[in-house]
């Protein structure tokens, strides 16, 4: 199905990406001219401590996409990122992606075609087709799946970047900044019975340079947020604050 007709945002996360922004900024570019005939790009430096920022917007300049950089003033974490793109976004459908490169900007074509048909609020997840994790991650990732699927009753399947209607994700209502709200966005949207689609994408090399985070890290602590918002939800549900 064409996605002309979808008008998109896409939110790029960057920390610390200065060898990364101004190719991943022009790959983007062709394929959002390509397939889509209203769209916007969203750069959030989120507190760089390099030139991210400035070639970010000498690139969007250059390429004249219709564009713009928003900046905090420090590392705030992923969520908090995406949360500042959906913010600054226009466009009735936002997705994001890091400005690492290792998304190929080609597979917004795949992730946006189960969403072309305007009017239907949906969320599209991705799964990669093939990710050298290691053993370590693999079985923390399939224990983190068990718990989401044990503590909110909903089964997760989701390891890259979702496609959503823009009126379904509130900002404030996701107070997680960190990497989690990876996972809380998409419980909420299970839970709530929302409808969804899952595609299939690559996951590539990053261009340079090196991550700022390992799955260690970010899946270390999921369980007690899990909790958290387990506890969250219930508590709204009883018209509790």
């Amino acid at each position: 199905m064409s996605t002309r007709a979808l008008s998109l945002s896409v939110v790029l996360l960057a920390f610390d990406e200065e060898d990364n922004i101004a190719p991943v900024l022009e790959e983007l570019a062709g394929v959002l001219r390509a397939a889509f005939d209203s769209h916007e790009v969203i750069v959030v430096d989120d507190g760089s401590r390099d030139a991210t920022a400035e070639r970010a917007r000498r690139a969007l300049a250059a390429l004249g996409l219709d564009g713009r950089v928003v900046s905090h003033d420090r590392n705030r974490g992923m969520g908090a990122g995406l949360k500042t793109g959906v913010r600054a976004a226009t466009k009735p459908w936002v997705t994001f992606m890091p400005a690492d490169g290792q998304i190929d900007p080609a597979d917004l074509v795949t992730l946006a075609a189960p969403a072309s048909i305007e009017g239907a609020p949906m969320v599209v997840f991705s799964v990669y087709d093939s990710r050298d994790d290691g053993l370590d991650r693999k079985v923390l990732s399939a224990g983190v799946r068990a718990l989401i699927t044990a503590i909110h009753g909903v089964r997760l399947r989701s390891d890259g970047p979702y496609l959503f209607r823009r009126t379904l994700f509130d900002p404030d209502e996701l107070p997680p900044d960190t990497f989690f709200l990876n996972f809380e966005f998409p419980i909420r949207v299970l839970a709530a019975g929302i409808p969804t689609s899952t595609v299939t994408i690559r996951c590539r090399p990053r261009r340079a340079g090196q991550s700022k985070s390992t799955g260690l890290r970010r899946i270390a602590g999921v369980a007690r947020d899990l909790i958290d918002l387990r506890i969250r939800r219930t508590r709204k549900a009883l018209g509790l604050r």
